[in-house]
């Protein structure tokens, strides 16, 4: 049977057939614009569950990202349960490069998982340059999660997609702010129904999603 990286979430878990596939392109749509780091955290999140706190993943964006956005914040990983050490960053000058470079790094299977970065409409970004990416980690068997940001879903190859969402996370004592909490929508998939949604939160001793 194909592999599967289990979220941690039984009810989406068990919708998708045990997971999310291993060597498949996922791609992530913030709902709105104020949902960009909520949806940037979320592939985060989902590229630990995919290969644990010490396996390489190499985070790929442009330029303008870190102009507009700033640099990854490598003890913002620390609070998700990851290792720095673990993260390789990838910086492209355009859409162009972005992309070229991304379909050379699908290609690598010593990769554990890839997070590709892409902001706005990105025309380059059509259904045969995702036919290609998804080609070329169905091949290699890297997972590569494509995050879309302040872009609205087209036809792609990717094998699900879905909208991301902040949601109220719950206080600890003493007012101490609680685990990252998202509401996730399953907006497509390849292989069955969409539509669903889930509350998730997140557990950085586990690395793992669960019900809030």
């Amino acid at each position: 049977s194909e592999s599967r990286i289990a979220t941690g979430h039984e009810a989406l878990d068990a919708e998708l057939g045990g997971g999310l596939l291993r060597g498949r392109m996922h791609e992530l749509f913030a709902t709105e614009a104020e949902d960009g780091p909520s949806a940037v955290g979320f592939a985060a999140m989902l590229a630990l569950r995919a290969v644990g706190r010490r396996a390489p993943i190499f985070w790929l964006r442009t330029d303008e990202a870190e102009q507009r956005d700033g640099l990854v914040h490598a003890p913002g990983l620390v609070e998700l349960g990851g290792d720095p050490g673990a993260l390789v960053l990838g910086q492209a000058p355009d859409a162009r490069s972005l992309l070229r470079i991304a379909a050379d790094s699908a290609r690598c299977p010593g990769l554990g998982a890839l997070i590709v970065e892409a902001r706005g409409k990105c025309p380059l970004l059509d259904l045969t340059a995702s036919r290609r990416l998804a080609l070329a980690v169905e091949q290699s068997g890297v997972t590569l999660f494509l995050l879309r940001l302040e872009a609205k879903p087209m036809p792609s190859a990717a094998d699900t997609r879905w909208a991301v969402s902040a949601a109220p996370s719950q206080g600890l004592e003493a007012n101490a702010p609680g685990a990252p909490a998202f509401d996730i929508e399953l907006l497509r998939r390849r292989s069955g129904p969409a539509g669903m949604r889930w509350r998730m939160e997140w557990n950085r001793d586990r690395l793992s999603f669960t019900d809030p």
